[in-house]
């Protein structure tokens, strides 16, 4: 059997709006095997989000427990969340979060240099080149259109061949066809990594290319597939 990587029980979030209390997700459990693929879907306001920042050791649940790379994230500070994450986890973000003042190269090595990695550059260049940017190394955020971007975003969250990969709307920002050839490079990694991969999205092609979805609900699991 494939190692678990990522087990979640009974997650619940509450916060105070005006005081009063409002329940944002509502005992959530799921697990995950490595190399695993699952989609959360649902409307917006679902939970979809909160859920993936809970998964991922963003954030702490008001009750419930969270492992993930056997590590007890509801035990852990935020430092120590940090540091899991920083040797476990690769996030992709609609709204890419790249480095304004780092060129597409450099955005890429990052990860790898926080590593202490002996060949940073090298293998950025190779990752750049996977994604289909070998032309646009030296090329800074501002100079890439939307797809480019996200395709940088995503050799950097594979760059440190992280365990698990989370990722939001990687395709929100993006047209159709471009939505097709970044679905195309999370799975072409995915499998080339065995990384196991989280996506909260809205589009249906995306969802359908994971082993598993759920489907949110008012903070409620109301599928499972």
């Amino acid at each position: 059997m494939s190692e678990s990587i990522l087990h979640a029980e009974n997650l619940s979030k509450t916060v105070t709006v005006s005081g009063q209390p409002l329940t944002i997700l509502q005992e959530m459990s799921l697990t995950l095997q490595q190399g695993d693929s699952l989609a959360i879907v649902g409307r917006s306001g679902s939970g979809k989000s909160t859920l993936l920042g809970l998964l991922a050791g963003l954030d702490l649940p008001s009750s419930g427990k969270i492992n993930l790379a056997g590590k007890s994230l509801t035990e852990l500070d935020e430092d120590q969340r940090a540091l899991v994450r920083a040797e476990h986890v690769g996030f992709v973000f609609q709204s890419f979060q790249l480095l304004d003042s780092l060129n597409a190269l450099e955005n890429v090595m990052l990860p790898l240099e926080l590593k202490s990695h002996k060949h940073a550059r090298q293998q950025a260049t190779l990752l750049l080149q996977q994604v289909g940017l070998e032309a646009r190394l030296d090329h800074y955020p501002r100079q890439l259109s939307g797809g480019e971007q996200q395709r940088v975003a995503i050799a950097r969250a594979f760059a440190a061949e992280p365990k698990i990969l989370f990722a939001d709307e990687p395709t929100g920002n993006l047209d159709s066809q471009t939505g097709e050839v970044i679905t195309e490079l999370l799975f072409e990694l995915n499998q080339a990594q065995g990384t196991t991969l989280v996506l909260v999205t809205h589009d249906e092609r995306l969802a359908q290319r994971c082993a598993r979805q759920i489907q949110l609900e008012g903070g409620r699991l109301v599928d499972n597939a």
